[in-house]
C-alpha cells in the first residue's frame, strides 16, 4: 500500500514540474491581439501563381460568410495574371506564325533558285 501511495505520490510531483516548466517557457496562453481592420492571413505569391497556390487560398471567415475584401483581392490577383499569361501565349503564337511565314519564304526562294 505505501509503495501504491509513494508512486501517486511521485507521479503528481513529476506532472506538476513538467507542467511549471510548460509554463513557464511557453507563457500562459494569452490569446493573440486581434488583426487590424485591414489586415488578412490570405496569401498568394508576387507572381507566378500555380493551380496549388489557389487550391491553397484559405479565407476569413466573418459573421454572413468570407471576408469580402480578401475574396475580391485574390479574384483580382488570379484575373491579373490570367490575364499575362494569354497576352505570353498570344506573343508566343504570333512569334511561331513568323518564324513559319519566314521558313516558307525562305523554302519558296530556295526553290525558285
Amino acid at each position: 500500500m505505501q509503495t501504491l501511495l509513494l508512486y501517486l505520490v511521485v507521479m503528481v510531483l513529476v506532472i506538476g514540474a513538467v507542467f511549471a516548466v510548460v509554463w513557464f517557457v511557453f507563457g500562459r496562453g494569452e490569446d493573440l491581439p486581434p488583426l487590424e481592420r485591414d489586415a488578412t492571413l490570405t496569401r498568394l505569391p508576387r507572381a507566378g501563381v500555380a493551380g496549388d497556390d489557389v487550391r491553397a487560398l484559405r479565407f476569413a471567415l466573418v459573421a454572413r460568410g468570407y471576408k469580402q475584401s480578401e475574396v475580391d483581392w485574390a479574384l483580382e490577383k488570379l484575373a491579373r495574371e490570367i490575364d499575362e499569361l494569354r497576352m505570353v501565349i498570344v506573343d508566343l503564337q504570333g512569334r511561331d506564325a513568323n518564324d513559319f511565314s519566314r521558313a516558307d519564304t525562305d523554302a519558296s526562294r530556295a526553290e525558285d533558285v
